[in-house]
């Protein structure tokens, strides 16, 4: 018989497992054990049972063992994978620094669970536009398939430091330009 886990469970082997650095979760393949009333909305409050999780310590070890297959996420341990619900991106960037200038430029973000990566080809950015408003929604990839949602003040800064290329308005990293929008939209 299957038992359904709890966050006990799931906060204990990720704490475990977190011991030596960052859990190898792309490694494990344990069975499915169903699905957790547990979610990540967009300004990345996880909530269990419908209740915020107020301890950002717990929030940070969860999303340590945190995995996208597919559309779906997952909270892996070497013994039990669980289904989780993520309105959007499972992290929102906070902020960044920036080091270097032009090509050079290296822009790291910083997410509200503590990771960092810098933009670059193994880290893109990528900006989404809503068909109807044409709002923009960027984000950048952490990890493993797993992305952020760049904040709104973040946001805004990285527009400041934009420039054109080839037709389009974005920023460098590590080498590489994320377009934003192209230049002929640009009011």
């Amino acid at each position: 018989m299957i038992v359904k886990p709890g966050t006990e469970s799931l906060a204990k082997a990720a704490k475990d497992a977190s011991r030596k650095g960052p859990p190898p979760v792309h490694l494990w393949n344990p069975p499915f054990c169903g699905d957790l009333d547990m979610r990540i909305a967009r300004d990345g409050t996880w909530f269990y049972l419908g209740t915020p999780i107020g301890r950002p310590g717990l929030v940070r070890l969860f999303s340590s063992i945190l995995r996208k297959d597919g559309d779906d996420f997952f909270l892996v341990t070497p013994v039990e994978k669980v289904g989780i619900t993520v309105d959007d991106a499972p992290f929102v960037a906070q902020d960044f620094s920036i080091t270097g200038n032009g090509l050079d430029q290296v822009v790291t973000f910083t997410t509200h669970v503590g990771d960092t990566a810098s933009a670059g080809p193994d880290n893109p950015i990528r900006v989404e536009r809503d068909r109807t408003t044409g709002e923009p929604s960027p984000y950048v990839l952490i990890r493993a398939n797993l992305e952020a949602l760049i904040d709104r003040k973040s946001f805004y800064r990285l527009i400041d430091l934009g420039v054109e290329h080839d037709g389009q308005f974005g920023i460098w990293s590590n080498g590489t330009f994320f377009p934003f929008i192209p230049v002929s939209e640009l009011i």
